[in-house]
């Protein structure tokens, strides 16, 4: 749980960066990658991502412009980057400009339970991290090079004439 606003917006900016850079990386061809005919496909995590951030996070009562999802996602991998780059930054402006250290201890209704806005903060980020995994494994089976999160990837390494760990 975050106790500060500064550490919450010191952290969501990196890990907003990494995810844009996943989201960056995607080609309209690859949107469609999937593992099986029941699970979402690499451009509806996409979406979720870039969308789900002004769901959860109004629900704290922050308010600010954000582009509103449609369930399924777009066709075009921009927009999806384009959604996530907007809503990201508009997540770390509203808490810098709404919130004092003070509201991250209130709680607020989320899904039927209370839930301290500091922990909302903690888990609309864990949530991010969890889906950006699963894009970079649809990422590699549709032939993407991934792009390094919190180190260098296994082309990187062969790149530097390193051999990567197996």
């Amino acid at each position: 749980m975050f106790r500060t606003i500064e550490d919450f917006v010191n952290e969501w900016n990196n890990e907003a960066k990494a995810t844009q850079r996943v989201l960056d990386t995607l080609t309209d061809a690859s949107l469609k990658q999937q593992i099986g005919p029941e699970l979402r496909t690499l451009g509806q995590i996409g979406w979720h991502i870039a969308t789900t951030i002004h769901e959860m996070s109004s629900r704290t009562g922050l308010k600010f412009d954000a582009p509103e999802g449609e369930e399924l996602a777009p066709a075009s991998a921009k927009t999806i980057a384009d959604t996530y780059r907007s809503s990201s930054a508009g997540l770390a402006e509203a808490i810098l400009a709404q919130w004092t250290d003070a509201k991250l201890a209130e709680s607020s209704d989320m899904y039927g339970e209370q839930w301290r806005n500091g922990l909302t903060l903690r888990i609309i980020i864990s949530h991010e991290i969890h889906h950006r995994g699963e894009m970079i494994v649809l990422m590699r089976q549709a032939g993407l090079r991934v792009p390094d999160i919190y180190g260098p990837t296994r082309e990187d390494w062969l790149e530097r004439g390193m051999q990567p760990l197996v």
